[in-house]
């Protein structure tokens, strides 16, 4: 087995992520390193090149590329770093080698599929704010909801699942469309899923949003943003980028009502 890895700063990341993904049929994986961001894909030898460490030029960013060799059982092994995310008794999400948990609301995500199971810091943080703004609101009074940036479909399936409807989820990655939709069937839920290129495409709307993206994206977001929604939960920032987020939304009448920080990440809970 072979692993391709692209490690390019945080900046830079979606437009590596694009090129990475015309190597990806199976999903990418994506490893947190602060500043910089590692996106790999596995692959049996003649899949995909095993080449030497290097650095290449990616629509003008400067990114290190390297690829190993893996030992023949890591087809087994790798499973050892998808462990459950537990949120007390409300909420887990697993994979689905593992038993059922018993929380009061539990998700069954393949990570083979798209982005992982949730386990990220902002993906996490997403979800407590979620579980949050579900208590302040009835169970048949949680209205519709949009995910922008779905990965693999945790935030959206959840929010489903946690009374929210109807619930829209789109992505830019054909992969996390598809992975959204499988993993929607097998949790029971009904999503609207759709590609979207948050920087071109005409954003869908709804009166609670979840963004789980990176500070350019957000940025754009605010800056196409005509019909602002009542809840806002951004997330997949550095804890030094919250206060430049929040005063982007701020200037279309969404107010800071809670920030979470998980090591160096966070995510606000904007509000009208």
């Amino acid at each position: 087995m072979i692993r391709l890895a692209l490690r390019v700063d945080r900046a830079h990341a979606e437009v590596a992520l694009a090129e990475l993904l015309e190597l990806a049929p199976g999903g990418v994986e994506e490893v947190d390193l602060g500043d910089a961001v590692e996106y790999a894909v596995y692959g049996p030898p003649g899949e995909l090149p095993l080449l030497p460490d290097l650095e290449a030029a990616v629509g003008g960013a400067l990114i290190d590329v390297t690829t190993s060799e893996l030992p023949d059982d890591w087809s087994e092994r790798w499973k050892a770093f998808h462990t459950p995310l537990v949120l007390g008794e409300r909420l887990a999400v697993r994979p689905p080698w593992e038993a059922a948990i018993g929380a009061e609301v539990e998700l069954v995500i393949d990570p083979a599929q798209a982005f992982g199971t949730g386990a990220h810091a902002t993906t996490r943080l997403c979800l407590e704010l979620l579980l949050e703004l579900a208590d302040t609101e009835p169970a048949g009074a949680r209205g519709p909801l949009l995910d922008l940036g779905c990965g693999s479909g945790v935030l959206a399936i959840a929010a489903a699942k946690l009374g929210f409807a109807p619930v829209a989820a789109v992505d830019f990655d054909p992969l996390s469309v598809d992975a959204t939709r499988e993993n929607a069937a097998v949790n029971g839920v009904r999503l609207d899923v759709a590609r979207c290129d948050l920087r071109s495409d005409p954003i869908p709307t709804a009166p609670t949003v979840l963004a789980n993206l990176l500070r350019p994206l957000l940025l754009d977001y605010a800056a196409r943003l005509t019909d602002p929604p009542r809840t806002l939960i951004a997330s997949g920032l550095l804890t030094h980028e919250t206060d430049e987020i929040a005063a982007a939304f701020a200037a279309h009448g969404l107010r800071e009502e809670d920030r979470r920080e998980r090591g160096e990440w966070a995510a606000l809970l904007l509000r009208a």
